[in-house]
C-alpha cells in the first residue's frame, strides 16, 4: 500500500508519513470482483541527474556524480551493476525515491537472474510507488513493481510480505477488487500477517467501514503491538464511531509510544476535540 504511512482520513487530518491514493471501495463485500513501455516508461539518466542534481545535498552531489558517469562508462556489467547499486542507496538516503528506483531497475535489466537485485528493484519501485502523485508514474511504477516481485514470487510463493506490496498496487488501480483479494489471501495464509492487517484497516477507514477498521486494528495491536500507525489508526476509528473513551485512552497510549512531533501533534488535534 501507500502502505506503512499515515492517510488523510476524516477532520482534514495532516498526514503523517505521507498521503495514500486510495479508490473508495468497499473491502469486506466478498462478492464483489502490462508492460512497462505501455504505461510511460523510464526517464534517462540524464533526467534524473538533471532533475535531482540539486536535490542531493553537497555531501552526497559530487560522489552521485562520479558513480553516474562510472555507471554510464562501465565496462563490464558487474561494474555497472555496482555503480547502480550505490547510486541507489544514496538515493534513498534522500528520500529521492524515483531516483533510487530507476538505478535498481537499471541493475535488474542487467542481471534478471539475480533474485537479490529483481528483489531490491520491486521494492525500490514500490517505495517510490507509495509517495508518487503523478498518475503516469503512479502507474508506471506499480507495474515495475508487479513486474519484479512476481518474478521473486515465482520462485517463493511463501514471501507474503511481497505478495502484500502487489496486492497494494492493484488496489489504486482499475482493478482495485484483485488486491483486495490478495490481501485476503495473506491472511488467509497468515492471519497475523502485520502488513496485512495494517492494509486491510487503512482501507476499511478509506471506504468509511471504521467498525471493521478497529477489528483489523485490534488484531494488528494485540499481535504488533509495537506498531505505532496501527496504534494510531484504531484510535482514529474510535474517534469516528464516537467511542470518546476508547478514543481518548487510545491516543495517549500512542503518545507514549512516539517522539514523532508529526504523530504527536496530529494525537493532539484529536484530543482536542474529545
Amino acid at each position: 500500500m501507500k502502505k506503512l504511512q499515515f492517510v488523510l482520513i476524516g477532520l482534514g487530518l495532516i498526514s503523517v508519513l505521507g498521503l495514500y491514493a486510495l479508490p473508495k471501495v468497499v473491502v469486506e463485500n466478498k462478492d464483489t470482483e502490462s508492460t512497462m513501455e505501455g504505461e510511460g516508461g523510464d526517464p534517462t539518466s540524464e533526467a534524473i541527474t538533471a532533475s535531482h542534481e540539486n536535490t542531493l545535498s553537497s555531501k552526497n552531489r559530487s560522489q552521485a556524480d562520479q558513480l553516474i558517469q562510472q555507471f554510464a562508462n562501465a565496462p563490464t556489467p558487474e561494474e555497472k551493476v555496482a555503480s547502480a547499486q550505490v547510486l541507489a542507496g544514496i538515493y534513498s538516503e534522500e528520500g529521492i525515491f524515483d531516483s533510487a528506483a530507476y538505478y535498481w531497475s537499471e541493475a535488474a535489466e542487467i542481471w534478471p537472474d539475480n533474485l537479490f537485485v529483481v528483489e531490491e528493484a520491486g521494492k525500490a519501485s514500490y517505495e517510490a510507488f507509495s509517495f508518487a502523485l503523478d498518475k503516469q508514474k503512479v502507474e508506471t511504477l506499480a507495474a515495475k513493481t508487479r513486474t519484479y516481485l512476481n518474478r521473486v514470487l515465482e520462485k517463493d510463493p511463501s514471501r507474503l510480505d511481497l505478495k502484500t506490496k502487489v496486492a497494494m498496487t492493484y488496489v489504486s488501480s482499475a482493478n482495485p477488487m484483485q488486491g483486495i483479494t490478495m490481501l485476503r489471501e495473506v491472511l488467509e495464509e497468515d492471519p497475523q500477517h502485520e502488513d496485512g492487517l495494517f492494509n486491510m484497516g487503512v482501507l476499511s477507514m478509506q471506504s468509511g467501514q471504521y467498525a471493521r477498521a478497529v477489528e483489523r486494528f485490534e488484531e494488528l495491536v494485540r499481535f504488533h503491538p509495537s506498531n505505532v500507525q496501527g496504534q494510531f489508526y484504531l484510535a482514529v476509528s474510535y474517534f469516528e464511531l464516537k467511542e470518546k473513551n476508547k478514543a481518548k485512552k487510545q491516543f495517549e497510549q500512542v503518545k507514549q509510544m512516539t517522539q514523532d512531533p508529526m504523530i504527536l501533534s496530529s494525537v493532539q488535534s484529536y484530543l482536542d476535540k474529545l
